[in-house]
């Protein structure tokens, strides 16, 4: 499996809510680390990174498609890959459903012949950080 199909499963036994699934993914590792898109921000070591995914499994919000919107862009080694894109999740919490954008990026290593999440960043853009709209000038 290529690290993009590897995200592709990955994503679908979050919207299944797989636990066991989940954590075969993930280097276990004190050492691997998730940017979160929450109110955490991060979270260091797969035990934790763990519990916080028995959590969310446990909780009442349920992604319903989590869908690459832009890439994923790939680069892969021999024994370490990134791969990110723009990704759109259908989400329900609370009986109520909507749609979130995110970035997401992945850095996967090679264990035993499969690609497992090493690294993880998922954020958020801001609609103004710095109070003057976008810099980029139209040419």
């Amino acid at each position: 499996m290529n690290p993009a199909a590897t995200i592709h499963a990955f994503y679908q036994h979050i919207i299944d809510k797989n636990t066991d699934e989940i954590g075969h993914h993930y280097v276990n590792s004190p050492n691997t680390y998730v940017v979160l898109e929450g109110p955490r921000l991060t979270t260091k070591g797969y035990e934790k990174i763990m519990n916080g995914w028995r959590d969310f499994c446990q909780s009442n919000l349920s992604l319903h498609s989590i869908e690459w919107q832009e890439g994923p862009f790939c680069e892969e080694m021999e024994n370490m890959a990134w791969l990110s894109g723009v990704i759109a999740l259908k989400v329900e919490a609370n009986g109520k459903q909507f749609s979130n954008t995110f970035r997401a990026t992945f850095v996967v290593v090679k264990e035993e012949s499969k690609w497992k999440i090493k690294h993880e960043h998922v954020s958020a853009a801001m609609s103004d950080p710095y109070g003057i709209g976008d810099w980029l000038k139209p040419k």
